[in-house]
């Protein structure tokens, strides 16, 4: 049998645990979602530069010379597909904040080329994390970066 007294001690337990591990609970929450939005953008970012070096190292040999000729308008076709997903540079970036001078298009030694994206990545908080007071804000803005590099074709 129960003693009557023991039931109303214990009343209240589990709000207090339910205060003191919400804000825990909501933080990984909010830790998970946005390394997974970073981790989505970095992959947009490299799916981009892989199409674009695909494209440069396609089109950027003179006929069967076996030079590497990067013209201005390869440059800028390969530029537009990185950031736009299309030669034309028409529509709207795939992601936001992205322009054509976040890519950059070389020629390396030995017929090689490879294109650099960098985009701005600002965290889902925006671009700070406050800390309510306990030290000096924290700078969610990284640099994502992705890099291929493809031999002419």
């Amino acid at each position: 049998m129960r003693r009557p007294g023991k039931i109303s001690s214990e009343k209240g337990a589990a709000l207090v645990e339910t205060v003191v591990i919400t804000p825990l609970l909501l933080f990984l929450i909010l830790l998970t979602a946005e390394v997974t939005n970073a981790y989505v953008e970095h992959n947009m970012i490299t799916k981009a530069a892989r199409t674009a070096a695909r494209h440069v190292a396609g089109n950027s040999l003179l006929g069967t010379t076996g030079i590497v000729v990067l013209t201005p308008d390869l440059l800028s076709e390969t530029r537009n597909l990185a950031v736009f997903g299309n030669a034309a540079g028409t529509g709207s970036s795939i992601l936001p904040g992205f322009s054509t001078s976040n890519v950059q298009v070389t020629e390396l030694a030995n017929d090689w080329v490879q294109v650099s994206v960098t985009y701005p990545y600002t965290g889902l908080l925006g671009g700070t994390l406050p800390t309510f007071g306990y030290g000096s804000s924290k700078n969610l803005n990284v640099s994502l970066r992705a890099t291929v590099t493809m031999r002419a074709l």
